[in-house]
């Protein structure tokens, strides 16, 4: 099984819909949204 189609059965699964919620909530908070960045911006530089 390929890593996309794992992926793709894990989002689908209630389980992966729960992790979504929680993505999206934390997404709309201000303070999460610029760890967020920092993080990314961080590991972006790593290369």
């Amino acid at each position: 099984m390929s890593v996309t189609e794992r992926i793709r059965r894990f989002v689908n699964s209630p389980q992966g819909r729960r992790a979504m919620e929680k993505v999206r909530e934390a997404a709309a908070d201000p303070r999460r949204r610029a760890q967020a960045q920092r993080l990314i911006s961080r590991l972006g530089n790593r290369r």
